[in-house]
């Protein structure tokens, strides 16, 4: 099993408990916080199943059709799921709080609340710790932030801001159940439905446009290009490196263009060797680089030497 996959795992565990748990007690109490809670996690639950159903096609091997792979169905998946985040999980918790308002209930049974948040909160702390673990791993330095903006691979950072979302929510939830209660104002329990869809909607929104910049075609990270470019500028058939083109076909597949001007080869046999250890070079240094492509812009002088 990938260390993504373990992470999807996690997440997908941690949100279907705690989403029947959270129906339940919304039944049980008419709290539109958490009902607002409830709703969150089975979109969570079903973000999971999209994300894992993104990184099994997008492993399928190249066709006729897609010569480059399907490693960007992952892009479009987590795309789907910041509009389920959107649409779902966020519209529907506003309209929920904004009915709790015009029509308010005062919540009831705050001992099963408190304890479904409570177990909650544990369940959700440790699939958020399973996927920083992994954030680490691969820069141990990054921060969360930049780790979500620099990162190719939704199945981790998608997991990360949905559980944070989670954190978020849940902290609201139990703030708007006690000031209903202690206050006696059950509009503050639509309140909390309210903020609770409009941190999902942010939150969405990020989400949405990291996957757009991966599904657009995304360069790889400028560490990467700068490496690649040193790898062919110290070849010594390189005479000097034009422009260097990188795109993400999937988390870890980068696709290489690379504009060179050759030292005279004097043969074309010598040429397709400098070629062949180029390549091999860019390879060995980035193992994620699968597709190379050398625009050669002095083959034609290579072959009169």
């Amino acid at each position: 099993m990938t260390r993504s996959r373990r992470v999807i795992i996690a997440s997908l565990v941690s949100n279907l408990v705690i989403a029947f748990a959270k129906l339940a007690v919304a039944a049980v109490t008419g709290s539109s916080a958490m009902l607002a809670e409830a709703l969150h996690s089975v979109v969570d639950t079903g973000n999971s199943l999209m994300i894992w159903l993104g990184v099994r096609r997008s492993r399928r091997p190249p066709d006729a059709d897609h010569p480059f792979g399907h490693g960007k169905e992952l892009y479009f998946w987590s795309f789907v799921v910041a509009v389920s985040m959107f649409s779902v999980g966020g519209g529907i918790s506003v309209y929920e709080g904004i009915l709790r308002i015009r029509r308010p209930e005062p919540p009831s049974n705050l001992g099963w609340s408190y304890a479904v948040i409570a177990v909650a909160i544990v369940s959700t702390t440790a699939s958020l710790m399973v996927a920083l673990r992994e954030m680490r791993r691969r820069n141990p330095e990054i921060r969360v932030i930049d780790f979500v903006r620099r990162s190719k691979d939704p199945a981790v950072f998608t997991v990360i801001i949905e559980e944070i979302s989670d954190l978020l929510g849940l902290a609201i939830a139990f703030a708007a159940i006690t000031l209903s209660y202690e206050l006696n104002r059950p509009i503050f329990d639509g309140l909390g439905s309210i903020a609770i869809g409009l941190i999902m909607i942010g939150l969405s929104g990020v989400l949405a446009n990291e996957s757009r910049k991966l599904l657009v075609g995304e360069a790889a990270d400028q560490k990467q290009v700068e490496q690649i470019r040193r790898v062919v500028e110290q070849d010594p058939g390189v005479k000097k490196v034009g422009q260097l083109l990188t795109m993400h076909l999937g988390p870890r597949e980068i696709l290489v263009n690379v504009e060179i001007e050759f030292e005279p080869q004097g043969s074309l046999d010598r040429l397709e060797k400098t070629i062949d250890r180029i390549e091999q070079k860019i390879r060995s240094k980035n193992h994620s680089v699968r597709q190379i492509f050398l625009e050669a812009k002095s083959l034609h002088s290579a072959e009169q030497k």
